[in-house]
């Protein structure tokens, strides 16, 4: 089993940028497709980004898509998010987890805040 811790969320002004990380357990994790979801109030969870698993190809939502890049480390078992111009419409709580659903496990999410 595999699991994921994720920090790096908090509150941020338009504009500004955070960088979250997951930290993930389990001998796997260098094989395994990542990707990073969130969850806003009210709404359903999504897929943000995602990476192979050695890192050689990205894809993102359109509404992030220029603004955000993942990446990852599979010596350190890392999984990072780097967010640039953050909107108002980015808060949400943010978890990663592997896209295989066999290999998915829900965190506790990191909380993160686009406000003035």
């Amino acid at each position: 089993q595999v699991q994921y811790v994720e920090s790096g969320g908090g509150l941020v002004q338009p504009g500004g940028s955070l960088r979250l990380s997951c930290a993930a357990s389990g001998r796997i994790f260098s094989t395994l497709a990542m990707g990073w979801y969130r969850q806003a109030p009210g709404k359903q969870r999504e897929l943000v980004a995602a990476i192979t698993s050695t890192g050689s190809s990205t894809n993102y939502a359109d509404s992030v898509k220029g603004r955000f890049t993942i990446s990852r480390d599979n010596a350190k078992k890392m999984v990072y998010l780097q967010m640039n111009g953050l909107k108002a419409e980015d808060t949400a709580v943010y978890y990663c987890t592997a896209t295989a659903a066999r290999y998915t496990s829900w965190g506790q999410g990191t909380q993160v805040t686009v406000s003035s």
